[in-house]
C-alpha cells in the first residue's frame, strides 16, 4: 500500500502501456463524442486527420485506467480535487500503443491525515511522441503511526 509519505517530488512513475483498437475508438466516440472524424471512416479520411482518430476524452480515460491500475488501486487514494492544463498534442490512431508516466512535482500536507500530490501526467505513442499531458493532483492518506 502506498501512502502520502511514499511519494516524493522528482519521482517518476511508469504506469504501463495500452494498445488502442479501432473498434473501441468507434464505440467510445459513438457513445460520448460522436464527431465525424471519430465515428465515420469516410468523413474521417476527408478530414484534416486523414482517418479515424480517438476522442481526446477517450485518450484521457485510457490514461486514467493506466494510473488506476499502476498506482491508485494499491494506494491510500482519496480522490482528486481536479486537474489543469489538459492538452491533446497529437491524434491517437487505431493500432497506437500508448505509454504513460506520472512525474511528481509537489507533495504537501492538505488536511489532517491527508496529503496532496501534484504532478505531470503524460501519454506517448509507440514513437515516443507526446499525445496528451495534464497537471494532476491527488489526495492520499497518511500512515497511521
Amino acid at each position: 500500500m502506498l501512502y502520502f509519505e511514499d511519494m516524493k517530488p522528482g519521482q517518476s512513475i511508469e504506469v504501463g502501456s495500452y494498445q488502442v483498437t479501432e473498434e473501441e475508438i468507434l464505440e467510445f466516440a459513438r457513445k460520448y463524442d460522436p464527431q465525424p472524424f471519430h465515428i465515420d471512416p469516410q468523413a474521417a479520411s476527408e478530414s484534416m486527420f486523414g482517418g479515424i482518430i480517438a476522442s481526446g476524452w477517450h485518450t484521457a480515460s485510457i490514461c486514467m485506467r493506466l494510473y488506476v491500475d499502476a498506482v491508485l488501486n494499491r494506494s491510500a487514494s482519496m480522490g482528486s480535487p481536479g486537474l489543469d492544463n489538459l492538452r491533446w498534442k497529437r491524434p491517437v490512431r487505431p493500432g497506437d500503443t500508448l505509454s504513460g508516466r506520472f512525474r511528481i512535482t509537489e507533495c504537501r500536507p492538505f488536511r489532517p491525515g491527508i496529503g496532496l500530490v501534484k504532478g505531470m501526467a503524460e501519454l506517448k505513442n509507440q514513437e515516443g511522441k507526446l499525445v496528451m499531458s495534464f497537471l494532476g493532483q491527488g489526495m492520499f492518506g497518511t500512515r497511521k503511526d
